[in-house]
């Protein structure tokens, strides 16, 4: 028997093997469902490795790799997984179709409900288990993926991934994986800056990118450590991707009645390959994962941490506030060193609430300027990072990470990592920041986390080695309540730059801080990764004074501004240290922002070039305008000429700043862009006409 779940545009089908083996994928494609059949008998394989499973375990497959290994405590390794086809359940509720099955291991110590779920409303299908201890005795999961994706593309893969370093996340990787493993993921307690969890898989043929045919997303909505992992067996039609927590650290103990749910897989299929895996990824973010609360709801920030580092002063900040407005930005956001103690990167953290000397009467006399010059006011904050000079370090000395009675591993200066896995840190947290947000005229927060956690455990602490899945749950709970308790207040996600980007987060917070790299070359190749994967309408990016690191070809105003265009536009440069013809060419290129603001965030992407190309471009498309965002650099030809691929054949478009109407087939053809803005920046618009 076999059951579909209908996405959009596709079908996922998956069927009953025999004798109580389990789920297996049948097919996944916008086709009619292709008949399977195991795959033939290589070597010592056992009838359960020959299948396409859902769920796998050790002691059920005994060749190929298992999502689940147990340690039952007596000696007894794995599980011999038994699924009952009379507990396997299709409920469709409106455009949601969701699949629950249960299985149990032959020893009676545990039950597994496995749920696939789809939506008629989009193309992203969503996974998870749940681990229950139904036994009298303690157990042991020493991995615990969640399902497991058995792509019908073999022999071999394609795969596509981001990786990176800090400044410079998201850089774009491929390889040809022919046979064998690939894996990727982060034993840092937090998502890392050194690899995304997101992966494109597509047929080994087509190492190209996969711009055309079929294609895969796959994608682990977790923000603390984890693995995927790609397998490729020899001479197998089948390519198997799964992941989930950290399996090299993490061992998640079950006593009699607990439970344990592995964070969702999310999977997409695009017929139309890379550049359909993007754009059903954008579409998801945008319109099922994230909250919009309205046109104001990703304003344009100025930050005012490159002005001031810790140098916070209430008279410098209204001067900075002053210029801010004049320029058109909509929030105005303190970053660090606002609060008691902090002088620089070894003191203060910890310390929430105004530092007395640089605020002798609080934070009301600034923010009543901020408002009253026509901005909303917000605050940078490091909830899970404490100094131990602060107050809540010295009366609670055991509530930060540490390992038995090794020396302290400290981070960025003198820092260490609140342990979020305890109850009472998580309520002295949630206590501080109600305490902060009571001024409900504070709407913004950036919440930031400057480093990884180490040496992580409780000693004596049965589920100890749990830490990062707490500290993640933790986490979690902070930003759930602040979306609860405060819906007015936006949530920026920050981690040292893009070191905690992932689906988990993307739908708890409202935008994220891709990279701590604000140089415009340098930041113009980040931002193309990060699209790759994940939509411009949470891409929060700056306009500053930076240099690049990498990429040092100079870069005029207009070039920085339209790199931040591209996203969430901020500004983080001295503005006070800008001369009149900066501030006014900057509040014209603001209000350039604003006329495009909703097609930036809600337009289709895609991608003219490269960053290392002469000249690239990003397009975004709505039904009401065409943006182009050019990139030029200083060998590019004299003549420039894009072909728009977002237009519709049957509108008509007027191309902004001129008086030019032209049908969208003749759009297709190319416009040559006039480069008006500055000689390596431009924006070139299409706006419907009626």
């Amino acid at each position: 028997m076999s059951w579909s779940l209908p996405t959009a545009a596709a079908t996922y089908t998956v069927d009953l093997a025999e004798d109580g083996a389990g789920l297996v994928l049948q097919d996944w494609s916008d086709q009619p469902a292709r008949a399977w059949q195991p795959a033939a008998r290589q070597g010592f394989e056992t009838d359960l490795d020959r299948l396409p499973s859902e769920f796998s375990a050790l002691g059920s497959r005994q060749v190929r790799g298992a999502d689940l290994v147990l340690d039952h405590g007596n000696g007894l390794v794995g599980a011999r997984l038994v699924w009952d086809g009379d507990r396997v359940d299709l409920l469709q509720d409106g455009p949601i179709t969701r699949l629950t099955a249960v299985g149990r291991d032959t020893t009676g110590h545990l039950t597994v409900e496995l749920v696939i779920e789809t939506s008629l409303e989009h193309d992203v299908v969503r996974k998870w288990v749940t681990l229950a201890n139904s036994g009298v005795s303690t157990l042991r999961l020493e991995r615990a993926f969640g399902p497991a994706w058995e792509l019908p593309l073999g022999p071999g893969a394609s795969v596509d991934y981001l990786a990176g370093a800090w400044s410079r996340e998201f850089t774009p990787f491929a390889i040809a994986l022919p046979a064998g493993e690939f894996t990727i993921g982060s034993r840092q307690g937090i998502t890392s800056h050194t690899f995304s969890p997101t992966l494109r898989v597509a047929p080994l043929d087509r190492p190209d990118g996969q711009a055309h045919g079929q294609a895969y997303g796959l994608a682990l909505a977790w923000s603390g450590s984890w693995r995927m992992l790609v397998d490729a067996p020899p001479f197998r039609e089948r390519v198997r991707v799964a992941g989930g927590v950290d399996d090299e650290a993490t061992v998640i103990t079950l006593q009699p009645g607990e439970s344990f749910s592995t964070p969702p897989m999310l999977g997409v299929f695009a017929p139309d390959g890379a550049d359909g895996v993007r754009r059903r990824w954008h579409e998801y973010q945008r319109r099922w994962l994230a909250r919009d609360l309205g046109p104001d709801h990703r304003p344009i920030v100025y930050n005012s941490w490159y002005a001031t580092a810790f140098d916070v002063g209430q008279d410098h900040q209204l001067a900075l506030a002053d210029v801010a407005a004049d320029l058109g930005a909509e929030v105005f956001v303190i970053d660090d060193g606002w609060f008691a103690g902090r002088r620089d990167d070894r003191s203060g953290l910890g310390n929430w609430w105004p530092d007395p000397e640089i605020f002798p009467t609080g934070l009301e006399p600034l923010i009543s300027g901020v408002v009253a010059r026509g901005m909303r006011f917000g605050l940078w904050v490091e909830p899970e990072a404490v100094n131990p000079g602060s107050e809540v370090l010295f009366a609670h000395p055991d509530w930060i990470y540490r390992a038995d009675d090794r020396p302290l591993v400290t981070v960025r200066g003198n820092q260490y990592v609140l342990d979020f896995g305890r109850p009472e840190v998580l309520d002295w947290t949630e206590s501080w920041l109600r305490d902060l947000l009571a001024d409900r005229r504070i709407t913004y927060l950036k919440w930031d986390m400057n480093r990884p956690v180490s040496d992580g455990g409780r000693r004596g602490d049965d589920h100890g080695r749990q830490w990062s899945m707490q500290h993640t749950e933790g986490t979690d709970r902070e930003m759930r309540m602040l979306h609860e308790e405060f819906p007015h207040v936006i949530v920026e996600a920050c981690s040292g730059g893009g070191g905690r980007i992932d689906p988990a987060v993307l739908a708890l917070s409202d935008v994220v801080w891709p990279s701590d790299e604000t140089g415009p070359r340098d930041r113009t190749a980040i931002q193309h990764g990060f699209l790759s994967a994940y939509g411009p309408h949470v891409m929060s990016s700056w306009v500053t004074d930076e240099a690049d690191r990498l990429d040092t070809e100079p870069a005029s105003l207009e070039y920085r501004f339209v790199v931040a265009m591209a996203g969430v536009l901020g500004i983080g440069s001295d503005v006070l240290a800008w001369t009149q013809d900066q501030r006014t060419r900057a509040a014209r290129l603001i209000g350039l922002y604003q006329t495009i603001r909703r097609t930036i965030h809600t337009g289709r992407v895609e991608f003219h070039g490269l960053p290392a190309d002469p000249v690239h471009a990003v397009e975004y498309g709505s039904p009401e305008q065409t943006v182009l965002l050019v990139y030029a650099r200083a060998a590019r030809a004299e003549s420039v000429v894009l072909a728009p691929k977002t237009v519709r054949t049957d509108r008509t478009y007027r191309l902004v700043g001129t008086d030019r109407q032209l049908g969208g087939a003749d759009a297709q053809q190319g416009i040559a862009v006039p480069f008006s803005l500055a000689p390596d920046a431009d924006v070139v618009i299409l706006q419907a006409l009626p």
